[in-house]
Protein backbone atom coordinates (compact mmCIF):
# COMPACT_ATOMS: atom_id res chain seq x y z
CA UNK A 1 0.00 0.00 0.00
CA UNK A 2 2.81 2.39 0.89
CA UNK A 3 4.60 1.47 -2.35
CA UNK A 4 1.42 2.14 -4.32
CA UNK A 5 1.03 5.57 -2.63
CA UNK A 6 4.65 6.46 -3.40
CA UNK A 7 4.21 5.23 -6.97
CA UNK A 8 1.11 7.42 -7.45
CA UNK A 9 2.91 10.36 -5.88
CA UNK A 10 5.94 10.07 -8.23
CA UNK A 11 3.68 9.47 -11.26
CA UNK A 12 1.67 12.59 -10.52
CA UNK A 13 4.91 14.51 -9.91
CA UNK A 14 6.33 13.38 -13.26
CA UNK A 15 3.09 14.20 -15.09
CA UNK A 16 2.89 17.62 -13.43
CA UNK A 17 6.49 18.42 -14.35
CA UNK A 18 5.92 17.47 -18.00
CA UNK A 19 3.23 20.08 -18.43
CA UNK A 20 4.58 22.76 -20.77
CA UNK A 21 3.41 26.28 -20.56
CA UNK A 22 5.97 27.50 -23.12
CA UNK A 23 5.77 30.99 -24.57
CA UNK A 24 8.31 32.07 -27.18
CA UNK A 25 10.39 35.12 -26.40
CA UNK A 26 9.48 38.22 -28.37
CA UNK A 27 11.90 39.41 -31.04
CA UNK A 28 14.63 41.52 -29.51
CA UNK A 29 16.73 44.30 -30.96
CA UNK A 30 19.92 45.91 -29.75
CA UNK A 31 19.21 49.08 -27.85
CA UNK A 32 21.17 51.91 -29.36
CA UNK A 33 21.15 55.37 -27.83
CA UNK A 34 22.64 57.81 -30.31
CA UNK A 35 24.35 60.95 -29.00
CA UNK A 36 22.88 64.37 -29.83
CA UNK A 37 24.45 66.46 -32.61
CA UNK A 38 26.88 68.71 -30.71
CA UNK A 39 30.13 69.75 -32.38
CA UNK A 40 33.49 71.28 -31.55
CA UNK A 41 36.32 72.65 -33.67
CA UNK A 42 39.47 70.61 -34.29
CA UNK A 43 42.76 71.78 -32.74
CA UNK A 44 45.08 74.21 -34.53
CA UNK A 45 47.87 71.63 -34.85
CA UNK A 46 46.56 70.24 -38.16
CA UNK A 47 46.88 71.83 -41.64
CA UNK A 48 43.09 71.52 -42.00
CA UNK A 49 40.18 72.36 -39.72
CA UNK A 50 36.86 70.62 -39.20
CA UNK A 51 34.06 70.14 -36.73
CA UNK A 52 33.61 66.83 -34.92
CA UNK A 53 31.21 65.52 -32.31
CA UNK A 54 31.62 66.49 -28.66
CA UNK A 55 30.87 62.81 -27.95
CA UNK A 56 33.90 61.66 -29.96
CA UNK A 57 37.59 61.71 -29.17
CA UNK A 58 40.20 63.00 -31.59
CA UNK A 59 43.17 60.62 -31.51
CA UNK A 60 46.47 60.42 -33.35
CA UNK A 61 46.64 57.55 -35.80
CA UNK A 62 48.87 54.90 -34.23
CA UNK A 63 49.02 52.43 -37.12
CA UNK A 64 52.45 51.36 -38.31
CA UNK A 65 52.00 53.30 -41.57
CA UNK A 66 50.69 56.49 -39.98
CA UNK A 67 52.03 59.86 -40.98
CA UNK A 68 51.94 63.30 -39.49
CA UNK A 69 48.45 64.86 -39.55
CA UNK A 70 46.64 61.50 -39.74
CA UNK A 71 43.90 61.28 -37.12
CA UNK A 72 41.10 59.06 -35.87
CA UNK A 73 37.77 60.50 -34.79
CA UNK A 74 36.71 57.81 -32.31
CA UNK A 75 33.13 57.33 -31.07
CA UNK A 76 33.52 55.12 -27.95
CA UNK A 77 29.78 54.60 -27.46
CA UNK A 78 29.41 53.13 -30.97
CA UNK A 79 32.88 51.57 -31.24
CA UNK A 80 33.27 53.43 -34.52
CA UNK A 81 35.92 55.68 -35.96
CA UNK A 82 36.52 57.87 -38.96
CA UNK A 83 40.08 57.32 -40.11
CA UNK A 84 41.51 60.48 -41.71
CA UNK A 85 44.70 60.58 -43.81
CA UNK A 86 46.20 63.79 -45.13
CA UNK A 87 48.94 64.62 -47.64
CA UNK A 88 50.42 67.94 -48.69
CA UNK A 89 50.55 68.01 -52.52
CA UNK A 90 52.86 70.99 -53.12
CA UNK A 91 51.48 71.30 -56.70
CA UNK A 92 52.73 67.81 -57.62
CA UNK A 93 50.21 66.51 -60.15
CA UNK A 94 51.78 63.02 -60.19
CA UNK A 95 51.35 62.74 -56.42
CA UNK A 96 47.68 63.71 -56.73
CA UNK A 97 47.13 61.02 -59.40
CA UNK A 98 48.86 58.41 -57.23
CA UNK A 99 46.78 59.33 -54.17
CA UNK A 100 43.51 59.26 -56.13
CA UNK A 101 44.42 55.85 -57.62
CA UNK A 102 45.29 54.53 -54.16
CA UNK A 103 41.96 55.79 -52.78
CA UNK A 104 40.08 54.17 -55.66
CA UNK A 105 41.99 50.89 -55.16
CA UNK A 106 41.24 50.86 -51.42
CA UNK A 107 37.52 51.39 -52.09
CA UNK A 108 37.55 48.69 -54.79
CA UNK A 109 38.94 46.15 -52.30
CA UNK A 110 35.49 46.20 -50.68
CA UNK A 111 33.96 44.57 -53.81
CA UNK A 112 34.67 41.10 -52.44
CA UNK A 113 31.88 41.44 -49.83
CA UNK A 114 29.99 44.45 -51.17
CA UNK A 115 26.84 44.09 -53.20
CA UNK A 116 26.89 47.76 -54.24
CA UNK A 117 29.34 50.66 -54.31
CA UNK A 118 27.76 54.02 -55.08
CA UNK A 119 30.15 56.87 -55.80
CA UNK A 120 29.01 60.47 -56.00
CA UNK A 121 30.80 63.78 -56.41
CA UNK A 122 29.55 66.54 -54.10
CA UNK A 123 30.32 70.21 -53.51
CA UNK A 124 30.36 71.33 -49.88
CA UNK A 125 28.72 74.57 -48.69
CA UNK A 126 32.17 76.22 -48.75
CA UNK A 127 32.74 75.13 -52.38
CA UNK A 128 35.05 72.18 -51.76
CA UNK A 129 34.70 69.03 -53.87
CA UNK A 130 34.51 65.55 -52.40
CA UNK A 131 34.07 62.08 -53.88
CA UNK A 132 31.96 59.91 -51.58
CA UNK A 133 31.72 56.12 -51.86
CA UNK A 134 28.84 54.45 -50.03
CA UNK A 135 29.39 50.70 -49.78
CA UNK A 136 26.54 48.25 -49.11
CA UNK A 137 27.06 44.75 -47.71
CA UNK A 138 29.00 43.16 -44.86
CA UNK A 139 32.13 45.20 -45.47
CA UNK A 140 34.71 46.62 -43.05
CA UNK A 141 34.16 50.21 -44.24
CA UNK A 142 30.68 51.36 -45.26
CA UNK A 143 31.56 54.95 -46.17
CA UNK A 144 34.72 56.42 -47.71
CA UNK A 145 35.61 59.78 -49.21
CA UNK A 146 38.37 61.89 -50.72
CA UNK A 147 38.73 65.68 -50.76
CA UNK A 148 41.31 67.79 -52.53
CA UNK A 149 41.92 71.29 -53.84
CA UNK A 150 44.03 69.66 -56.62
CA UNK A 151 47.16 71.65 -55.82
CA UNK A 152 48.02 71.74 -52.12
CA UNK A 153 45.85 69.41 -50.00
CA UNK A 154 44.58 65.84 -50.23
CA UNK A 155 42.44 64.22 -47.57
CA UNK A 156 40.95 60.72 -47.47
CA UNK A 157 38.55 59.33 -44.89
CA UNK A 158 37.01 55.94 -44.14
CA UNK A 159 34.40 54.89 -41.60
CA UNK A 160 35.05 51.71 -39.58
CA UNK A 161 33.24 49.88 -36.79
CA UNK A 162 35.38 47.94 -34.30
CA UNK A 163 32.83 45.18 -33.80
CA UNK A 164 31.98 41.76 -35.21
CA UNK A 165 28.25 42.54 -35.39
CA UNK A 166 26.67 42.13 -38.83
CA UNK A 167 25.98 45.36 -40.72
CA UNK A 168 22.21 44.78 -40.79
CA UNK A 169 22.26 44.93 -36.97
CA UNK A 170 24.42 48.05 -37.12
CA UNK A 171 22.13 49.85 -39.61
CA UNK A 172 21.05 52.67 -37.23
CA UNK A 173 24.65 53.25 -36.12
CA UNK A 174 25.89 53.20 -39.73
CA UNK A 175 23.30 55.79 -40.76
CA UNK A 176 24.22 57.96 -37.77
CA UNK A 177 27.94 57.72 -38.58
CA UNK A 178 27.31 58.57 -42.24
CA UNK A 179 25.68 61.81 -41.07
CA UNK A 180 28.64 62.49 -38.77
CA UNK A 181 31.05 61.88 -41.65
CA UNK A 182 29.06 64.20 -43.92
CA UNK A 183 29.22 66.87 -41.22
CA UNK A 184 33.00 66.43 -41.18
CA UNK A 185 33.14 66.78 -45.00
CA UNK A 186 30.94 69.87 -44.96
CA UNK A 187 33.08 71.64 -42.35
CA UNK A 188 36.60 70.90 -43.67
CA UNK A 189 38.67 74.02 -44.29
CA UNK A 190 42.24 74.07 -45.61
CA UNK A 191 44.54 76.27 -43.57
CA UNK A 192 46.50 78.89 -45.44
CA UNK A 193 50.26 78.22 -45.50
CA UNK A 194 52.36 80.51 -43.29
Amino acid sequence: MILLSWGLFFSSLVLASCKTDYKPKPKGYNRLVLPPAEYQLSPDTLPYRFEYSKHARLLDDTSWISERHWVEIYYPQLKANIHITYKKLNSKEDLLKTLLNDAYRLTSKQQIKAYAIDEVSVVTPSGKRAIIAEIAGDVPSQFQFTMTDSTQNFLRGALYFNTAVQNDSLAPAIEFMKKETLHFINTVEWKKPN
